[in-house]
């Protein structure tokens, strides 16, 4: 599981994820890219089984690039714990994805392949994907 060496800021505040991503929207290093359509925080646990969902599918052939990292801790107070007396300990960590970031890229592997390895890792995110090809220019 993706997690930070070291956190300057141990809590963070929760803020909101509004409009459109402006960088990591473009294909960088692979031919195929699984983008996001819609704003979300993704934890590290949905990454690493998106990741696992691709790596088996494509039985370890190609290469995969991930583009998130995990590095915005979310707190969680104990079970039974009255209101008030400060905000909880970090219990996972998270990565804050606009509409529009890529979020896993390929190459290697055929574009059948690909299509299907991505649409099996889309299933492992909290948001709607979409399957992207690099265009030659």
């Amino acid at each position: 599981m993706l997690i930070p060496k070291r956190t300057k800021y141990r809590k963070v505040r929760k803020g909101r994820i509004t409009g459109a991503a402006t960088s990591g929207n473009e294909i960088a290093f692979g031919d195929y890219a699984l983008q996001s359509q819609e704003s979300e925080r993704i934890t590290s646990r949905q990454i690493e089984a998106a990741r696992q969902a691709m790596t088996r599918y494509v039985k370890r052939g190609g290469k995969i690039w991930i583009r998130i990292f995990p590095h915005t801790p979310v707190t969680r107070k104990p079970q039974d714990v009255k209101m008030g007396s400060g905000k909880g300990n970090p219990e996972f960590f998270v990565a804050k994805v606009k509409a529009g970031t890529i979020m896993f890229e390929m190459q290697g592997v055929s574009v059948e392949v690909a299509r299907e390895a991505m649409r099996l890792a889309g299933h492992k995110l909290p948001v709607k994907t979409k399957f992207l090809i690099k265009e030659e220019a």
